[in-house]
This record gives C-alpha cells, structure tokens and sequence, in this order.
C-alpha cells in the first residue's frame, strides 16, 4: 500500500508555483481520496439513465422522494454575505482582462467560469486561478500586446465572486492522481477547480466579508446534489471553517435534473443558494437525451427554440416557483444577444432583445439574471429595477398559480417550427468557428452577434448529429445527411482557410490558426454512427493536453470516439 499523492504532469508558467504549492495538492489528493470513487460511480449513473431514456422510459418525477416535496418546512441556507442582491450578475472566463473587465462592469455578481465560457488549456486553467486569487485581494492589473493597461477601479465595491467548477465528467489530465494502491488517473476537473480555489481564497473571502460561493455545473440529479454537499462539509472541516460558510448555486441545465430540483436544494440545503436557468444547456440535454426518440423529438431551428415556448416557460416557471417555496433565489439563464460598438443597429437590436428577456424574467419572479458582456449591465439591471425596486429579490413571490407536469417539461412536439437550410448552415458555421476558437484556447467567443460558449456550440452539433439520424427534411425540401453535411464543412473550412490567407495568414495552424483540426473534431461529433456525450471531451483529449501529458494516441476516429464515451465512464481516464 502506498501513500496518494497528485503528480503534476503539465508545464510550469510564471508564478504556477504559487497556485500548485505542495499544500494545495495534498489538499487536491484528500478530495480525490474520499471522493473519486463515487464520482465515478455518479459519472456510470448518467450513462444507464440516458440509456433508459433512449430504450423508451419517459421521465417522471421520483415517487421514492415524494415525501421531501410534499414536506412543506424545510428551507435552505439562502445568501450568504453580499449575495443578497444578485439581479444582475455578469459570466465570463477568467483570464486577467477578461476578471478586471468583470470586476468594473458594475454588476451585483460576477460568475467567474472555469467551465463552459473557459477553453481549459492547462495555462487557462492555472492561470485563472492565479486572476482569482489576485483580484480577490485586489492586486490585479494587466496590459495587453498594444500597451493598453486594465486595473480595478480604486475605491469601488466589486461585484461578489461566483465561481463556476468543471463539471463532474470532465478530467484534468496535467495533473495525476495516484491513489493508496498505486493506481494512476488523471485528476477530476470538478475537484481541481473547486479545491485549488477553496484552499488558496476561502479565508480571504470570509475575511473581506464575503464567502467561496460556486455555480455546480452539468448536475443530472439529486445524488450529484449530494456528492457535492459532501465535498463541501469535508473541505469546510479540512480548512477549519464553519459548516454551511460555502454556499452554491445548482444550474438546472439537464433535463433530468429539472425533474429533481426540490430533491437538488433539499440535498445542498446547508450550502444551497439557489438554482439557475441554464438555458442553452438545457436544450442540449434535451437533444441529447431524447436523440433516439424518433422526429416528434426533434427540436426546429436553434434560432426558434426561445425562451416562450411551451417546454421552456414550464422549465423556468417550475424553477422560479420550486426556489421561492424553499427560501432558494431563482436565477434567470443568460440572452446570448450582444452589442457590436462599431455597429450601432446591431447594438439596438441586441440591447431591445436582451430588455425583452429580462423584463420576461423579471415578471416571471426571477431574483436575478445573467448577462455576457459589461454594455448590456446596465439594460438588464433597469428592468430588474423596475420591478424590484429597493428590494434585493423576490423571495416573498410564492407563484402558487404555477402547475407543471411532467409532460409539459417534454412537450417538445407542441413546436410547429420547421428546420431550415439557413439553419442547417448556421449550425455548421457556428460549430466550426467555435471549435477553431476554444482551440485556440479562446472559451467565449462573439460570433454573429451571439455570445457562443461550449453549450451553444453543443446545441449546433447535437442537432446536426439528430437532424441526420432521424432524416429530416428542411422546408425548402433538403434532406440532411451526412454528405450534405459534410458538404457544407468543406465549404465553411475552405471559406475560412482563404479569409486567413488573404489576411496575411495560412489559414493552418502555423499562424496560430485551427480550422483544420477544429472541422477535424466537428466531423467526429456530428456525423460518427456514436454520439460523444461532450464534444470537449473528444477535442479536449486529441488537441488540448500538453504533450508532457500526453498518453498513446490513435488516428482511429472510431477509436477516438469509443474513447471519449469511456471517459465520461471513468472521468476521462483513458487516453486517446
């Protein structure tokens, strides 16, 4: 029997020392002791419910909690210090411009996101954690390659940091955890970003009258609830701080956790927040899980699945409702609408859009809502304002009016909207451009007047994948298949191949470029017979990790492909 430890296997930049101390990795090495197991355990639970699903069993809330949502007297923690008022809170990653931009926007929150608007490059992932522990103590600065120059603003209150985790099925393969037999695996990215976090900002946090807050993202139901309370109780013991200081944030953005929401706060109840509307995700959970249920499961263009269709408003009003009844802020999901400062009809659009999303939101109950880009602060806080006033939410606004079923959470068949060749093309645009810009180590990227993150880019593949599969024929009498799809990646890669020649570039990757490898990965995601559960797994494995961390590869794609759904199995465990 040996002694675990965590092995770190990725290279050291300036200053990684300070975050990768011998301290914080034995604290990364008890987590993983009392914890990797299980996480595998929940990571083997999602696959045989997907499974289920795609067999034919329609979901249903759980008759064996019955009696925890027929109980009407518990109640959560609720806020924490400073998080009382969240009506507008601002996402984004973590790099230094990006946190100082975040921390001036003038927003009550700022998501600080290691997970989906983060491309997670061992350097991203160090290196935000090294923003986080400087802009906490307020010792942030940072100048771009033009000499501009980014500080705090002196004297101002920032907005309360939220940090948002990896989610559980996603690796952290620079780091290895060896366990007390000696067994290696990479580490769990969930238990990295929490727990670097955690160890090095914890009692600063309380010091400075805060707290370590979290968004738990990608979370299926209310035994991930539960894996994660108990990561908090034991790191809160570990670092001798009271139990309950942590307080988190659960993203209803899985169509199964949608049906355990009560279950979700009842299992985090000491440590409980809250719960968001991850929108975008949602609707990739959606796809994905009912991929295989024939064309009335098929979802129209991903431009006409708004946020007022009818399986939509019975998501965020069930939400709204299920929170207020617990003591539990409802936090609104993010319109991915954003201004363009050189265009000022596509400002007014976006801002029009994003005033009519929150101002839904807002009426419906919503304590808060979220928002990508500083300019839209201050359109969203004024239709909060409106109906909050004074007030720092609207906790007291029970909606007992609000009845949902569990048909109407999947009542995706009520959608009369067609697909489309426009969106059969701008989901293989969109797909293509993403990619070329998370491996370029870019998680958020603006494109066509949208905030596109790894969810939004999963809505484009998975309805590629599902559009193929189930033979569907766009209004204009297209049917989609493979090669038409192929067809139009070819001529969306050779189109952005020739734009970064004449730029000056050569469209490959020896100008910093990734088209090639970022078509490469669409390919394998949208038209293999499997269907990869992230499409950042398979990128992740084949293009991100360094090559000190590297294990075999395979230029199989079916390989490629049987690989990434094992990692999800094993926590990415396998090498591709």
């Amino acid at each position: 029997m040996t002694t675990s430890r965590m092995e770190v296997l990725g290279p050291q930049h300036e200053r990684f020392d300070e975050i990768l101390t011998p301290e914080a990795l034995a604290f990364l090495t008890l987590l993983h002791d009392a914890f990797a197991g299980r996480r595998h355990e929940r990571l083997a639970e999602r696959m045989r419910t997907r499974s289920d699903i795609d067999n034919g069993r329609d979901l249903r809330f759980l008759e064996s909690t019955r009696a925890i949502r027929e109980d009407p007297t518990w109640r959560v923690a609720g806020a924490g210090p400073r998080l009382h008022d969240r009506r507008v809170e601002i996402t984004g990653p973590t790099d230094r411009k990006m946190t100082i931009n975040a921390l001036n926007s003038g927003a009550k929150v700022w998501l600080a996101d290691q997970e989906d608007a983060t491309s997670p490059t061992w350097f991203n992932v160090v290196n935000g954690q090294l923003s986080l522990r400087d802009a906490i103590r307020r010792q942030i600065d940072f100048t771009s390659a033009e000499g501009k120059n980014y500080a705090l603003r002196p004297d101002e209150e920032t907005p309360t940091i939220v940090m948002r985790p990896r989610g559980w099925h996603l690796a952290e393969k620079h780091l290895r955890y060896i366990d007390r037999t000696g067994q290696a695996s990479p580490a769990s990215g969930s238990l990295v970003d929490f727990g670097l976090y955690f160890f090095h900002n914890a009692a600063e946090l309380i010091a400075r009258g805060r707290g370590p807050y979290f968004y738990l993202a990608k979370t299926e139901n209310h035994l991930e609830a539960r894996l994660w309370d108990d990561v908090f109780t034991l790191a809160e013991g570990e670092l001798g701080i009271e139990h309950g200081t942590i307080r988190a944030t659960v993203l209803i953005e899985t169509i199964t956790a949608a049906f355990e929401m009560e279950e979700i706060l009842y299992e985090l109840r000491d440590h409980c927040a809250g719960l968001n509307a991850g929108r975008w995700d949602y609707i990739f959970s959606i796809i994905k899980n009912f991929r295989g249920r024939g064309a009335t499961f098929t979802l129209p263009d991903r431009s006409k699945v708004t946020m007022t269709v009818p399986f939509m408003r019975a998501y965020t009003e069930l939400l709204v409702a299920t929170c207020h009844r617990r003591g539990a802020h409802a936090i609104g999901g993010m319109s991915a609408f954003i201004p363009n400062r050189r265009d000022a009809e596509a400002t007014t659009r976006a801002l029009d859009a994003v005033a009519a999303d929150k101002r839904r939101e807002a009426g419906d109950g919503f304590d808060g809502t979220w928002v990508a880009h500083p300019d839209l602060v201050a359109t969203a806080q004024a239709e909060f304002d409106a109906v909050l006033g004074e007030r720092p939410n609207q906790l007291d606004r029970q909606r007992p009016d609000v009845r949902v079923t569990a048909a109407d959470l999947t009542d995706v068949r009520s959608l009369d909207a067609a697909v489309t060749d426009a969106g059969v093309a701008a989901n293989v645009s969109i797909a293509l451009r993403y990619l070329e810009s998370w491996l370029r180590g870019v998680g958020a990227a603006a494109i066509d007047g949208l905030m596109e993150d790894a969810a939004t880019a999963e809505i484009s593949r998975s309805q590629l994948w599902q559009w193929i599969r189930q033979g569907i024929v766009t209004a204009e009498g297209t049917r989609v298949t493979r090669e038409h799809v192929s067809g139009l990646l070819d001529a969306a890669l050779a189109e952005h191949q020739a734009a970064a020649s004449a730029a000056g570039g050569s469209g490959s990757s020896t100008d910093g470029s990734r088209w090639a490898e970022a078509a490469q990965v669409v390919r394998e995601v949208t038209l293999s017979d499997d269907f990869p559960t992230f499409l950042t797994i398979p990128a992740y494995t084949q293009f991100l990790i360094e090559p000190e961390a590297r294990g075999p590869r395979s230029s199989d794609s079916a390989a490629v492909q049987r690989a990434a759904s094992a990692e999800e199995l094993v926590g990415a465990e396998a090498a591709a």
